[in-house]
């Protein structure tokens, strides 16, 4: 994280040390006052280890694998940031903008469900509100950028339900998701989709699902609701 600016009527509330400035009135938000010792030591060891041919091929095969899933995702979900070939930097991405406007679905609702299929969800609303920004290091194999093909291309037919009527995107498994083992276990189920339409969707293994340990929650509401689930302190 770089340098961050604000104006100076909130200089007086900005994060201080007292290794530094023992006048600050506001406390430290990291017990190092130039931050982690290791931020330097990790790059600088994997720049070591894989020299400057080993760096030159991580960039051309995080380019390719970013082009990939471009590729492969550009029939169902629009690619911003094209350039005049068509191609994408080590960025993909994805636009869902246009998803909220015709059914409801959110760039959320696409995160949220991403989970069941066993994918943290990329970078969100970031640098563009309502995408989601994909990006794939060298590090990923061809079988694991198809799996996640195929779980986006999954979730968009899922979008297409709604689109088409079978769900109201309040009832559809794209907002309740991610779904839990409780979910699973409800009696009666009392949804408009199957339990197996749910937990393991879009083909999923069952041998290697995983599952999230909660629900959906309201995170605007956690953003602007100070909320402590700390045990009470008692002397």
């Amino acid at each position: 994280m770089g340098p961050i600016g604000v104006k100076a009527h909130l200089e007086p509330f900005l994060p201080g040390h007292l290794m530094l400035d023992g006048s600050h009135l506001q406390g430290p938000v990291s017990a190092a006052p130039f931050g982690s010792a290791s931020i330097l030591p990790i790059p600088y060891m994997y720049l070591r280890m894989t020299g400057g041919e080993g760096q030159r091929l991580a960039t051309e095969v995080a380019i390719l694998s970013a082009n990939y899933i471009a590729t492969r995702l550009k029939g169902h979900f629009p690619v911003l940031f094209k350039n005049d070939k068509g191609r994408v930097a080590h960025e993909c991405i994805i636009d869902a903008r246009h998803l909220k406007d015709s059914c409801g679905v959110t760039v959320e609702d696409i995160a949220k469900r991403l989970i069941d299929y066993g994918f943290h969800a990329p970078t969100m609303s970031f640098p563009v509100p309502g995408t989601l920004m994909i990006e794939p290091t060298e590090s990923e194999s061809k079988v694991e950028l198809d799996r996640f093909c195929d779980a986006m291309i999954a979730i968009r037919s899922e979008i297409w339900e709604v689109e088409g009527g079978r769900f109201r995107i309040e009832d559809s498994p794209l907002r309740h998701a991610p779904h839990t083992v409780l979910d699973l276990l409800q009696d009666p189920w009392k949804r408009q989709y199957s339990r197996t339409e749910g937990v393991l969707p879009g083909g999923t293994s069952a041998p290697d699902k995983y599952w999230a340990p909660v629900g959906r929650v309201d995170n605007p509401h956690g953003d602007r609701n100070l909320i402590c689930s700390c045990p009470p302190v008692r002397n």
